[in-house]
């Protein structure tokens, strides 16, 4: 929104080099996959230095035994939260499919994005896409975390419930990543029920196999979600205008940190 002039110049300046420190801590950070998992696996503890490789002092013993068992050879994503000594393993669609849609996600990250959808279908999409998150939170975590919210019960609403209006924004991410077969699959599923379901908010249970016990139906956002993804798929041109590709003075900043060892980024004053 910024027109770029004298005036604008050191505020454009302050905030790429915001966004470059931005996008290098959450791919680096973030990002999990079988690699980075076995690396977290191993991780020495009460590193205090420059140079410590487990900089927030994440214990291995927080990895989930659910997350050992499901996390696909080939897939990765961008975890729910990280904070020093816990991190959010869950996985979560919205902020992953729009790190893709807006580029904030690498090329490679995006595919392995993709890959895990694909991979963990029968959880994330099974009989009506698309899970909000997964897994949901259950017995004493959900007591905590949710307060024993009766509306968030395990795979309900935003505690692990299904969502069709999250489709359009995976037609978006695979139009975009050149792999429109997935959504074209998801589409495939929805319609089966959804018009039937009488356009229902969300699903509930770890298949979404019922309708949400408090789901309001004709819901616009769930027609409008199933319609642009329908629309998308036969024009994906139309797409384009949704999603922004990688900005090239962000990417050669990154690469040329990485080449160096050590991010430096350099101090800007705004007057």
């Amino acid at each position: 929104m910024l027109t770029p002039e004298d005036g604008s110049a050191d505020l454009i300046r302050a905030l790429n080099n915001r966004l470059i420190a931005l996008s290098f801590h959450i791919r680096e950070y973030y990002w999990v996959d079988m690699k980075k998992l076995n690396e977290i696996y191993r991780y020495k503890t009460e590193e205090y230095s420059f140079d410590a490789v487990n900089k927030f002092n994440i214990y291995p013993d927080q990895i989930p035994p659910w997350l050992v068992e499901w996390m696909p050879p080939k897939g990765g994503y961008y975890i729910g939260n990280l904070q020093p000594a816990h991190m959010d393993f869950r996985f979560f669609s919205l902020g992953n499919l729009w790190s893709i849609v807006c580029s904030l996600a690498t090329t490679h990250q995006s595919h392995a994005i993709l890959d895990l959808i694909e991979s963990k279908w029968s959880d994330l999409v099974a009989e009506m896409p698309l899970k909000i998150c997964y897994p949901a939170l259950e017995n004493m975590e959900w007591k905590i975390i949710t307060g024993s919210d009766p509306k968030n019960t395990p795979w309900s609403y935003h505690n692990g419930g299904s969502w069709p209006t999250l489709l359009w924004q995976l037609t978006v991410a695979c139009i975009k990543m050149n792999r429109p077969e997935i959504v074209a699959k998801a589409i495939e599923v929805a319609e089966k029920r959804i018009s039937t379901d009488k356009w229902p908010e969300y699903y509930d249970t770890k298949r979404a196999r019922l309708i949400g016990k408090q789901s309001r139906l004709y819901q616009t956002w769930s027609i409008a979600g199933f319609l642009v993804a329908k629309l998308l798929i036969e024009k994906p041109d139309a797409a384009r205008i949704l999603w922004n590709d990688e900005d090239a003075e962000i990417l050669n900043a990154l690469s040329t940190n990485r080449k160096r060892g050590k991010k430096v980024l350099k101090k800007t004053y705004i007057v």
